[in-house]
């Protein structure tokens, strides 16, 4: 193009001009030097229009210089008409668009922008000064500042004078303009202001855009205010610089086209022979170039003026915005402007802030690279480009900010798409495993990556064989998942590709066909060819996404239903007759065989009924599950059965008498199996063998009563008698008496439902609670057994059943009184000392830290949280006294890492059963704590971890102060009368008086009127020679008012934080901290047990996000009026600021006789440094700072985990 070089011929040197406004001012200055010789011819065209332009504007100077430029400000002195009033008054009296009717327009939004640009081009067309001024009145208003630019500052002042002026009457009372204002108001407010600059442009770019008068004297005033140190001016200014400069690229786009056009009819005329030219014609077409050329060359000079005054100093600036504003319409110059603008020089800047630390920023650095690689013409300019920042591009695959990590895949697609060198296989390893992220929106990006991918490399092994693209698809597919080595998230790769490859992974036929061949695939392939077609048979069916990928409740329109039923009717159409055939392929491999069985679970099972055809594929299919049970051992395989035998038993299907016959029959040979052992089981003399055979029949016999009634074959005495002789000789073998707990233990559970369903004779009610009663005596034997299994499985059995057999679930069956069972006081300690043994316990761990076994370590883990689960559900259910749980809130510090969830659910719940006797149920587990405290070697140590846990305690109390008032009493009374009791025989008086100490931490919840109360009754408790003790006097300086943690330090003790890990005798490492936040399951059902029966769930087993460390709290008298939505930190917080404010206040009515004239100035000084940032910080921040996304700032895209999660349920525990 003829003016590119004159543009940005020096785009090297752009970082060392100042940030002063003369760099628009030197550039005028150099262009109207360059003008100045060819003034004088005009072509007619600009003298006409000029000629229109000049009714109402006397001045005589067509090229007006800068408004800093003395020459122009002489000249503008002749010119203008001196006004003393402002702008806006001197609008209204002309009837013209005022400075406020334009700001409001642009805040309401709804205004048409080429109407409000009409009028103020009618008020402009006028007079071009009062026009200019109103619209300088606006940009100031927009800004948020209150002051007014009237004619005389106009007429007699410099840019940078003007913008001083204002920046001193910047009174505003917030720090917030209109761009930062929160709520929808800023994105109204920014997209009208950009829209009326677009207006205004394409308005004027016909005519008023060469008039060198508007354009140059608003570019020039922006330029200084988008160097000011006043933020407003400063992000205002610029985003309207920026657009107008794009208004500008699209203008010169337009001149330089037709500046083309225009050139190529003068050669097409000037090269006809010279009796064929019409000299008038070739006269007007070098008027015409002459005038598009002098158009070209003012845009490109305010452009140049532009680029250089305003973005080369604002990408940098401090505030993000502002750098991404500059970034976004760079983005835009370059993809308008090529010519100019798509070059080297242009395009380091997004090199350069692709290493922006502020997210918004990167986002429109990347957005603007889609739009340049989106343009085949583009490319061969962006080589050197790509070469130099692939790789910080491939690293920002795993930004931190999910939106810019999805934004940077496309940007990846597009260079692998439209390069010729795309990306080699090594970089694309980068996106890869992104399709396993938990963020949906990256993995689909990454998704399509990888689909685009496959299909390319199908597209190329195509031509050198002849296979099925179909075909061709699964087999790359299955080799791509199994390289990747994720066996386990099969889910999260079919979720990730379902927007793309919907119809591809819906090839039943090809998949199946895959699978039935023979030597097909080969071993390995056939079971990850299995597992992505079940994850698409769910994807397909329920539209659910997998463990962590939810985003909200997603509700299905009408249309999704439909192609879902579609789905699913085509689907159950396909696998009825071939299932059969692949369970009996596959009948022998557990794995594959255990996820087939899942298969039926996604059918539309009444079509079974639909075609007489179709009723042998049912028989055949229940024949395969019988088969299938009588084979294996492992458990998958087993629950899988009976999972599907329970589906198939349903009644509301009219097939389910033939599944219950097939599982009837199925039971009377398991059950004839086991009968054959039992003797030989019971007198001692059966060999290994047959203690196999009966344990593998128990076992299939124990997974089938999960799913069907199995109380008809009278079991439960036999596997009693068989658990009896077998403790009493200390046989202890795990198979076989794990076993018969489960059948027996789902034999009363089934009796259980069937006397609710029913009404059995008395008699039967009083059989059932005796066998009750002896199956608990038979698991609390196996509470001291030293075979793990054994024990867990007996405990987990007992937490099930006691609260099967509670007072409260028989609250509405008075009938079913009778069958009440509570724990004995001897099983109510078993299974105390059991919690303290197995659950909070250090020795397994310590065997585990030794062996660095990950995997057990994760195991041991969630079966501790389903045996604590199991427990804390007797204390909320009334089975155990609300007192068991001591055992449990004394641990709530030391294991809050494992169970902190557990716990603190337990202690919020047991509030609302009774919260007196929780709250005396807390400060009885501190005084046991303190009692063990004492009879072990007294430490300040371990005192401290005691009031820690205090700390935390008296945290779950909540803010409403009023509510926990009398819970809040009682436990300080009921501390109050621990710490003086009187001693007993052997014992030194006045032991437990330092438990004053630890009760001092709940004293920050009390209310003035309780805290005289207990001031009292301490002193009536007290002996008096006691009230000087240092831990009484700290007691009684909490209740006054003073915080805790100061008289602690008073008393030279150390104060720790609140939110600080309490010192744990425990050790731990890494690993296992990283295996109790990622332990998920499903300890809320029935402990282990799958049964169809409801238990009441308990708690998430989502750990919580770990709290914020804060100063130490100061426990100050808080007022009771606290709001109820402020956090427990809140409340800490608010007592210390509500302490100090009396202070303040009389130190500033001490003050308030009158201001000086000096503290006015004064005052007058704070307000403006107040809007201003420190220039020294701007000036020596570095142009951009590395971004630390590898390093310091660790990735949010984690792996899914591989234990399914069941959704939170905290709120469905009183259900």
């Amino acid at each position: 193009m003829a003016s590119g070089d004159s543009l940005l011929d020096s785009l090297e040197e752009l970082d060392e001009f100042s940030d002063s406004d003369s760099d628009y001012e030197a550039t005028t200055r150099a262009k109207k030097r360059r003008k100045q010789p060819v003034t004088g011819l005009q072509p007619p065209k600009r003298s006409r229009r000029k000629a229109a332009l000049r009714v109402s504007s006397p001045s005589s100077s067509p090229i007006p210089t800068p408004p800093n430029s003395p020459l122009q400000q002489h000249s503008l002195n002749r010119s203008r008409q001196a006004s003393a009033r402002p702008a806006t008054r001197v609008n209204k009296g002309n009837r013209g668009i005022s400075a406020e009717d334009i700001y409001d327009a642009v805040c309401s939004g709804k205004s048409a922008m080429v109407t409000v640009v009409d009028e103020w081009l009618d008020n402009y067309k006028q007079s071009r000064e009062a026009g200019l001024l109103v619209l300088i009145n606006f940009i100031v208003q927009s800004c948020g500042c209150k002051g007014v630019v009237s004619r005389e500052m106009l007429d007699n002042m410099q840019n940078a004078e003007i913008i001083s002026t204002l920046t001193k009457e910047f009174n505003e009372d917030s720090v917030n303009y209109p761009l930062c204002t929160p709520g929808p108001q800023l994105k109204r407010f920014k997209a009208s202001l950009c829209e009326f600059i677009r207006v205004l442009v394409s308005s004027c770019r016909n005519s008023l855009v060469f008039d060198e008068y508007l354009f140059p004297s608003l570019l020039a005033l922006l330029t200084g205010m988008s160097d000011s140190q006043v933020r407003a001016f400063r992000h205002t200014s610029t985003l309207l610089a920026m657009k107008l400069m794009t208004g500008l690229v699209e203008v010169a786009v337009i001149v330089s086209v037709q500046l083309q056009t225009t050139q190529r009819q003068y050669d097409m005329e000037n090269s006809k022979k010279e009796q064929d030219r019409a000299p008038d014609r070739l006269e007007e077409l070098r008027a015409t170039i002459s005038e598009l050329r002098e158009n070209r060359e003012e845009i490109s000079s305010m452009m140049n003026a532009t680029f250089r005054g305003v973005f080369v100093h604002r990408y940098r600036d401090r505030l993000p915005e502002i750098r991404a504003a500059c970034i976004q319409e760079l983005g835009m110059w370059l993809k308008t402007d090529p010519e100019d603008f798509l070059n080297d020089g242009c395009l380091k800047y997004l090199g350069w802030t692709l290493h922006d630390k502020q997210s918004p920023v990167r986002l429109q650095c990347v957005r603007a690279l889609q739009g340049l690689y989106q343009e085949k013409e583009f490319i061969g300019r962006l080589e050197l480009f790509t070469s130099r920042f692939k790789e910080r591009m491939l690293s920002m695959a795993l930004d931190k900010d999910p939106e810019v990590a999805v934004e940077v895949v496309n940007l990846l697609l597009l260079i692998q798409q439209r390069t010729e060198e795309g990306l080699k296989e090594e970089e694309c390893g980068h996106i890869y495993p992104l399709v396993y992220a938990l963020n949906r929106g990256l993995a689909s990006a990454a998704g399509i990556f990888l689909f685009n991918k496959l299909k390319s490399v199908i597209a190329s092994d195509n031509q050198k064989n002849d296979k099925s693209e179909n075909a061709a698809f699964f087999q790359i597919l299955i080799s791509f998942y199994i390289q990747s080595e994720f066996h386990e998230h099969g889910a999260y790769l079919v979720d990730s590709l379902w927007d793309v490859a919907r119809s591809e992974l819906r090839e039943w036929e090809t998949m199946t066909a895959l699978l039935l061949q023979e030597d097909g695939l080969m071993y390995e392939e056939e079971g990850a060819l299995i597992e992505l077609m079940m994850c698409a048979i769910r994807q397909a069916t329920q539209a659910t996404p997998p463990v962590g990928r939810t985003q909200g409740k997603k509700i299905l329109g009408m249309k999704d239903k439909k192609v879902q039923d579609q789905d699913k009717r085509r689907i159950t159409t396909h696998f009825i007759p071939l299932l059969p055939q692949l369970l009996a392929k596959y009948s022998a491999d557990a794995g594959k065989v255990s996820l087939l069985l899942k298969a039926p679970l996604y059918f539309n099972l009444e079509m079974y009924n639909s075609a007489p055809r179709l009723e042998k594929y049912l028989d055949l299919l229940l024949s395969q599950i019988c088969g299938i049970v009588e084979k294996h051992t492992e458990v998958t395989v087993l629950e899988a059965c009976a999972q599907l035998a329970s589906t198939l038993c349903s009644e509301s299907y009219t097939f389910s008498s033939r599944a219950h016959l097939a599982f009837s029959q199925l039971l009377d040979g398991l059950t004839e199996c086991f009968s054959t052992y039992l003797s030989d089981l019971l007198q001692g003399t059966a060999d290994d063998d047959d203690v196999y055979s009966a344990a593998t029949a128990l076992k299939r016999i124990a997974a089938l009563s999960s799913a069907k009634d199995p109380t008809g074959w009278k079991l439960f005495d036999s596997c009693l008698e068989l658990l009896k002789s077998r403790m009493e000789s200390r046989e202890l073998d795990k198979e076989l008496l794990v076993s018969a707990l489960k059948c027996a233990a789902f034999y009363l559970m089934w009796a259980k439902v069937n006397a609710v369903n029913s009404t059995p004779a008395e008699g039967e009610l009083n059989r059932l609670k005796k066998e009750m009663r002896s199956f608990c005596r038979v698991c609390q034997m196996c509470l001291s057994v030293n075979q793990t299994e054994i024990r867990d499985q007996a405990f987990e059995l007992l937490c099930d059943l006691l609260l099967l057999y509670s007072t409260s679930s028989a609250r509405f069956e008075p009938a079913l009184q009778v069958l009440v069972h509570l724990p004995s006081d001897s099983l109510r300690s078993e299974m105390a000392a059991f919690l303290l043994d197995y659950v909070f316990s250090e020795s397994e761990d310590a065997e585990l830290d030794v062996e660095g076994e990950e995997e057990m370590k994760i195991n041991l883990l969630q079966r501790r949280r389903n045996h604590l689960s199991g427990y804390c559900k007797l204390v909320l259910y009334g089975v155990l006294e609300l007192s068991a749980a001591t055992d449990i809130f004394k641990h709530y510090s030391k294991y809050f890492k494992d169970f902190g969830d557990i716990i603190k659910e337990t202690i919020s719940k047991s509030k609302l059963i009774s919260p007196i006797q929780s709250a005396k149920t807390v400060c009885l587990s501190l005084q046991q704590l303190f009692s063990e405290m004492l009879t072990e070697d007294h430490s300040r140590q371990d005192l401290d971890e005691i009031r820690d846990l205090a700390k935390r305690l008296a945290m779950s109390f909540g803010i409403d102060l009023h509510r926990v008032r009398k819970p809040l009493v009682a436990l300080h009374m009921d501390g109050v009368r621990f710490a003086f009791r009187e001693p007993r025989e052997g014992e030194e008086p006045h032991t437990n008086v330092t438990f004053l100490e630890v009760l001092s931490e709940f004293s920050f919840k009390l209310l003035q009127q309780d805290r005289t109360q207990l001031a009292e009754f301490v002193k009536s408790e007290c002996p008096s020679a006691a009230l000087s003790w240092p831990s009484v006097r700290l007691y009684q300086r909490s209740l006054e008012g003073r915080s805790s943690s100061k008289a602690r330090k008073q008393e030279g003790v150390d104060v720790v934080s609140t939110h600080s890990t309490p010192v744990a005798k425990r050790k731990r490492t890494t690993a296992q901290g990283s295996a109790a936040s990622t332990v998920r399951g499903s300890w809320l059902e029935t402990s282990s047990i799958h049964s169809s029966l409801h238990t009441p769930a308990l708690t998430s087993t989502a750990q919580r996000q770990p709290a914020k460390p804060l100063a130490p709290q100061k426990n100050s008298a808080t007022p009771p009026d606290i709001s109820s939505d402020l956090s427990e930190d809140d409340f800490s917080l608010e007592s210390q600021i509500r302490k100090v404010k009396p202070i303040k206040r009389y130190k500033l009515s001490s003050s308030q006789t009158g201001p000086t004239l000096d503290q006015q100035d004064l005052n007058s000084h704070l307000t403006l440094l107040s809007l201003i940032e420190d220039e020294d910080a701007e000036k020596e921040e570095p142009e951009i700072e590395d971004y630390e996304s590898d390093s310091e700032h660790e990735s949010t895209y984690t792996l899914p985990s591989t234990r399914h999660t069941s959704t939170s349920v905290l709120d469905e525990l009183f259900e």
